[in-house]
């Protein structure tokens, strides 16, 4: 997105979101050839006439940020898909993404042995304030927008008190109970109260949400299902600060 400093808040000073540079080496330190290229979308073709001289196609394009810079998704999409019809493999497809991707598959899975079983999607504000004061009475959340992945609306969220239940379901939080919570795009922390919080989600800024420095505007349910308007509620698993392994399927399952 050009008119965001570095290209947008998931982008390091060199214009590359911050692991597309480790992922290039450890190709190349593999004996590949791995090369970077910037999508701009006014040389749509000259990029795609260049991208089908390659094996294969890491897509490190973050839903939204095309059309943000001013470009098509919808045509970026079909131009990966027919990469693919022509036996060049692109990861993540876009029908990857569209199925696989969205952020409530988490919630599908909740209740299998890889799950959790308080992780939930909520798309009204009544189900938003009762699940959410359900599940931050019981564990430290990740609580996800569901627009975009550069971590702006991601928030990791605590009781500054600690008081967590032993058993999920056992309490709910109140209205009034603080949070300490830091944001994904930069690590910034804030306090707010639960109230608070759950006004932000639903309406933004406004007096009864309380003073916020995040550079998100909230209203995160805006719109309804049908328009993206989501949460996801997911316990906060406190190993993630030791890493995280993305695995790709290479082949037909």
């Amino acid at each position: 997105v050009r008119v965001q400093t570095f290209g947008g808040s998931d982008k390091s000073s060199n214009g590359h979101r911050y692991d597309s540079i480790p992922f290039a080496n450890g190709m190349i330190r593999s004996g590949m050839s791995c090369q970077l290229i910037h999508y701009v979308h006014e040389e749509h073709d000259k990029f795609f006439s260049v991208a089908v001289k390659f094996d294969f196609i890491i897509v490190r394009c973050n839903p939204g940020q095309i059309k943000a810079d001013g470009g098509s998704q919808e045509r970026f999409d079909q131009s990966m898909r027919m990469m693919r019809k022509m036996g060049i493999q692109v990861w993540p497809s876009p029908d990857v993404m569209e199925f696989m991707g969205a952020k409530d598959a988490l919630c599908k899975v909740a209740h299998l042995n890889i799950g959790l079983e308080d992780t939930l999607a909520y798309y009204s504000t009544e189900d938003f304030a009762a699940g959410f004061k359900k599940t931050m009475a019981f564990q430290p959340r990740v609580l996800k927008q569901n627009r975009g992945s550069s971590g702006e609306g991601i928030w990791i969220i605590k009781l500054k008190a600690g008081n967590y239940c032993t058993k999920y379901g056992d309490r709910s939080c109140t209205d009034d109970e603080v949070l300490h919570m830091m944001e994904a795009n930069d690590n910034h922390a804030e306090e707010h109260t639960v109230a608070e919080l759950v006004e932000f989600c639903v309406n933004g800024r406004n007096d009864t949400s309380g003073t916020w420095t995040s550079k998100g505007v909230g209203k995160y349910l805006e719109g309804g299902k049908a328009a993206g308007g989501q949460l996801v509620d997911q316990r906060f698993c406190p190993r993630i600060v030791e890493g995280e392994l993305r695995y790709n399927c290479i082949g037909d399952a």
